[in-house]
């Protein structure tokens, strides 16, 4: 049996300008879709918003 993806969610919520939540880094979308989408799809989110993070770490360090 497949384990189920757990959700990102740190519960920090804030949106940037480009509704990414800079909590979980997940796009508004992504985070209202959460629920009805099936793991590979939320693993794919969850790779996303990792890489979302990474980028946005990279910005502010410089």
């Amino acid at each position: 049996m497949e384990s189920v993806v757990q959700s990102p969610c740190v519960r920090n919520c804030c949106l940037n300008e480009e509704d990414i939540c800079l909590g979980c880094f997940r796009s508004l979308a992504e985070i209202t879709r959460w629920g009805a989408v099936n793991n590979q799809i939320k693993l794919e989110i969850v790779r996303n918003a990792e890489q979302r993070r990474v980028d946005y770490l990279k910005k502010w360090r410089r």
